[in-house]
């Protein structure tokens, strides 16, 4: 059919967190890794392009989604989403001001906003700052970051950096008034030559009143929470119809593994909590880059085929500091990324058919390994985590793919009992 939006996420997890979070409306959402090559077929009323551009070059990160968004025009979308971290992950020389500016040229539209609330996170904005949880973005385990440390949390002064056009702010007291006091906002705005406009949200009311507002607008960016709403402004609209297909779960076969890449801190506490019962193996970028990965390789060929066994990479911030430092940041990644990948791919060999991956570069990662190029959304584990089906070397596989810092502690046994494992 038809799409109705096209998106265009900058990492596999934000991809997947978008797709689950437009996929609670019950409509069927696609997942694409990377932009197809070939012209579009067999598309849905949403479509979401998984990029791995977050950390890219800026000139290269351009070029990756303005290719994406041609290909998601072709599809028949005139409405787009640029989906970025609900950390605002960026460094000052892009990437997300620098696509934006590039997608809304090609839109030939002269405005756009900046909303990566997601209160169901914890992820808020007022006064144009952001909150993770009850600190400030800079306060935050965000400051830390290997790759992208946040130490500004106010939202303009790390977007002005990134853009060529100026930035400006729709403050809470603006959207509590509700989407025609905005849409005057933004309106005043433009006509003031205001182009990036950042909105506050504290509340999934406050993200319903930004959508209704800027639903009609060619281009919006944000995390995916204040997309949410869109499908079912849509179908008020009349955009989307009763007879659009709708999401469905495969049959699949048994056999699990859990996968963690990710540093966060929330992630840890998953691995800690998941290691009270689980068959577990850590991977150590130091130990990789000296012995190789063959001895992991083992350990999993003699796990039980009834047993979920995990292997992460999963370590505290100084241990990680450490690896950096000997093998650089870049190398580091690298080592473990490579790893998990190839693990993947001998869990699917061995018969597993169910991946919980933690981490967006070991999203990113195991996805590439296992050939996925698309992949249908299923139900919510958490806010913003879904279950997602494809198929890899010809068998119907499931992959939930976590960003770092989501989900509860018991995320990776509820994301299995959620699959009836």
């Amino acid at each position: 059919m038809t799409t109705v939006l096209g998106c265009i996420a900058d990492d596999f997890t934000g991809a997947s967190d978008l797709a689950g979070l437009l996929g609670r409306s019950g409509f069927k959402v696609n997942l694409r890794i990377g932009t197809p090559n070939s012209p579009p077929t067999d598309t849905a009323a949403f479509e979401v392009i998984a990029l791995k551009c977050r950390t890219a070059p800026a000139e290269q990160a351009v070029a990756e989604t303005r290719a994406a968004l041609s290909w998601l025009r072709e599809a028949g979308a005139s409405r787009f989403f640029w989906k970025y971290c609900s950390t605002f992950d960026s460094t000052e020389h892009g990437n997300i001001g620098p696509v934006a500016e590039a997608l809304m040229a090609d839109l030939n539209t002269d405005q756009t906003i900046y909303c990566p609330a997601f209160p169901e996170n914890g992820r808020s904005i007022f006064m144009g700052n952001l909150f993770v949880g009850e600190l400030p973005l800079a306060e935050s385990p965000m400051k830390d970051h290997p790759l992208t440390p946040m130490r500004d949390s106010n939202l303009m002064r790390l977007l002005a950096p990134q853009t060529k056009l100026p930035v400006g702010l729709a403050n809470r007291h603006c959207v509590a008034q509700g989407y025609e006091a905005l849409q005057s906002r933004l309106n005043d705005l433009k006509g003031e030559g205001i182009a990036h406009v950042v909105i506050d949200a504290v509340t999934n009311d406050d993200l319903y009143t930004i959508a209704k507002a800027c639903r009609n607008m060619p281009l919006m960016t944000g995390g995916s929470a204040v997309a949410m709403p869109l499908p079912d402004l849509y179908a008020i609209d009349g955009l989307i119809s009763a007879t659009t297909e709708t999401k469905s779960t495969p049959t699949l076969g048994k056999g699990a593994i859990v996968l963690s890449g990710s540093c966060s801190s929330m992630t840890r506490k998953q691995v800690a909590a998941f290691s009270e019962t689980a068959d577990c193996y850590q991977l150590s970028p130091l130990a990789l880059a000296a012995d190789g990965l063959q001895q992991a390789r083992n350990w999993l060929a003699s796990r039980s085929p009834d047993a979920i066994p995990m292997i992460y990479a999963t370590a505290e911030p100084d241990a990680v500091r450490q690896a950096q430092e000997k093998l650089g940041v870049e190398k580091a990644g690298e080592i473990v990324e490579s790893a998990l990948a190839q693990l993947a791919i001998d869990a699917r060999n061995h018969g597993r058919r169910r991946f919980v991956v933690a981490g967006g570069e070991t999203s990113g990662a195991v996805v590439k390994a296992l050939n996925v190029t698309e992949l249908t959304i299923g139900d919510e584990i958490a806010p913003g985590v879904p279950w997602t089906f494809t198929r890899s070397s010809g068998e119907d596989i499931a992959l939930t793919l976590k960003s770092g810092n989501f989900g509860a502690e018991s995320f990776f046994s509820d994301a299995l009992t959620k699959l009836e494992i």
